[in-house]
C-alpha cells in the first residue's frame, strides 16, 4: 500500500456526489383509505395501505395487518353501529379505491355493495352476541354464588364454618 493511498481515496470520495442516507428498516408512507370519526372529529379507527399490506389502526395504534382490506371495513362498520347504538355519533368514511373493491367482490357474489357489506357486518354481530350469552350465563351464576352463604338459626354466617379455599388466602367475607 502507497503512502498516498489515503488520500487518493479521500480525494475520490470527495469528488462523488452526496447520496441519500438509506436507512435499514425505511418504512412507506401509509395512505388512509377508511377513517372512523367521533363527533369532535377524533380518529377512532382507520384502514391504511402501506406498500402492499392493509393495516388497521384503533385509537393510534396498528392492531392488525392483511392483504384484504373487507373484514377490517366490515369490523368498522360494525364498531361504528355499536358505537351508534350506545348513543354516540361517529361517521365512518372510506376511499374510492376501497368502495370499488366491495363493488367487484360484491358483483362476483351477485350481491349489492351495500348487501355485502352488511352480510359481513352481521358475522361480527353474531361473534358478538355469542359472547354476550356467555357473559350473561356467568353472571347469573356469579349471582347464585353471591346467594350460596346462608345464615343459620343463631344467626351465624355458615360459610365462615366451611374450612377456607386452598386457592384463596385471604379471609371471606
Amino acid at each position: 500500500m502507497s503512502k498516498q493511498s489515503k488520500a487518493k481515496r479521500d480525494k475520490r470520495k470527495k469528488l462523488q456526489p452526496k447520496r441519500p442516507i438509506n436507512r435499514l428498516n425505511a418504512q412507506q408512507q401509509v395512505q388512509n383509505h377508511a377513517v372512523l370519526t367521533n363527533e369532535e372529529g377524533q380518529v377512532v379507527a382507520a384502514i391504511g395501505l402501506q406498500g402492499t399490506e392493509w393495516l388497521l389502526a384503533i385509537g393510534g395504534q396498528t392492531m392488525g395487518n392483511a392483504d384484504n382490506p373487507i373484514p377490517m371495513l366490515a369490523m368498522l362498520k360494525h364498531l361504528s353501529n355499536v358505537q351508534e347504538k350506545e348513543g354516540r355519533k361517529v361517521n365512518l368514511e372510506y376511499s374510492s379505491q376501497l368502495q370499488q373493491l366491495i363493488d367487484d367482490l360484491a358483483a362476483d357474489e351477485g350481491k349489492t355493495a351495500d348487501e355485502y357489506l352488511t352480510q359481513l357486518v352481521s358475522e361480527f354481530e353474531g361473534v358478538e352476541g355469542e359472547e354476550g350469552e356467555d357473559a350473561e350465563t356467568a353472571e347469573t351464576a356469579a349471582d347464585a354464588g353471591e346467594d350460596a352463604p346462608v345464615a343459620d338459626e343463631a344467626g351465624t354466617d355458615a360459610a365462615a364454618d366451611a374450612p377456607p379455599a386452598a386457592s384463596d388466602d385471604k379471609p371471606q367475607a
